[in-house]
């Protein structure tokens, strides 16, 4: 009621008599002391104390969800979950699509949240709290106190515009290092990254011109400057047959980069949640077939 601002529209939504949600409103109205839903022009609105029930009461639902789906056994087919990732869109461009088309494949009636990774957030937290069930991304050093599943490994490269210098006459370290790079935002408080993070392990610098949050806006940005963007390959190939770009091999080396699904030990053996990491894990072996 409080979310559709409406008792004949919560009625529709629960599948439930008017007259007995508006019974409902009455009894929550005694309980909590406050109207909770007045009248304003021919729609109605929250209370301030409606408003500060909202948060609690949906981290409630989370809980008695998890608690009694998985008890029932969860079944794709019928279940109503809201799945919750958090995701770095340094992955193939083409996971989140895939996957999202999967989930709604096979649980016709689930919802699906997708978080940002920023250096704002603290996944560490948010999957404590309940409010995401997965972050999936790539760490240097994937954090020890959560639950981890490899998705794959993929090698690092360079992609430039096909005007770049480099295209005609190759490069050195030295020139790598000084030409002009864009990098994307961090993805936690503190990241660098694992290209500068492993460039800092080697005492050595990239010349870092442009920063951009959006990742899946740097390849455009390549194909029409001298920038330099340095990911996974897997990524980079699939911008090589729609934008005048290049890929050139790194002339520093680098390990393999690793992406994962990290997730906390308060879902670890949930049904639902099991069923999720299974089709992240499946789209990913899919992606590396191509």
């Amino acid at each position: 009621m409080l979310t559709e601002r409406s008792v004949s529209k919560a009625a529709i939504r629960l599948g439930m008599h008017q007259p007995a949600v508006s019974a409902s409103l009455k009894r929550l109205r005694d309980f909590a002391g406050d109207p909770l839903l007045v009248r304003s022009g021919s729609g109605m609105v929250p209370t301030e104390t409606a408003l500060r029930m909202l948060e609690p009461s949906a981290s409630i639902l989370r809980a008695a969800e998890m608690l009694f789906s998985d008890a029932r056994g969860f079944e794709p087919a019928t279940a109503r979950n809201t799945f919750r990732l958090a995701a770095s869109d340094y992955l193939d461009p083409l996971f989140l699509p895939q996957l999202v088309a999967q989930i709604k494949s096979h649980a016709p009636m689930a919802e699906i949240e997708i978080h940002a990774l920023s250096g704002a957030s603290d996944y560490r937290a948010l999957l404590a709290q309940g409010d995401i069930d997965v972050v999936i991304g790539n760490w240097p050093q994937p954090p020890d106190d959560l639950h981890l599943g490899r998705l794959f490994g993929d090698e690092v490269v360079c992609l430039v515009s096909k005007k770049h210098p480099a295209v005609r006459r190759g490069w050195d370290q030295t020139s790598w290092l000084e030409a002009e790079h864009i990098a994307p935002g961090a993805t936690h408080p503190g990241a660098k990254g694992v290209i500068d993070d492993h460039l800092s392990g080697l005492g050595l610098q990239r010349h870092i011109v442009a920063r951009c949050p959006h990742f899946g806006l740097i390849p455009g940005m390549v194909a029409s400057t001298l920038l330099v963007l340095t990911t996974g390959r897997q990524y980079c190939e699939r911008f090589v047959d729609t934008l005048p770009v290049k890929i050139l091999p790194c002339p520093v080396e680098f390990p393999r980069m690793m992406y994962y699904q990290l997730w906390h030990a308060r879902t670890h053996t949930s049904a639902s949640n099991k069923w999720l990491r299974e089709r992240i894990k499946s789209v990913a072996a899919e992606l590396r077939k191509e």
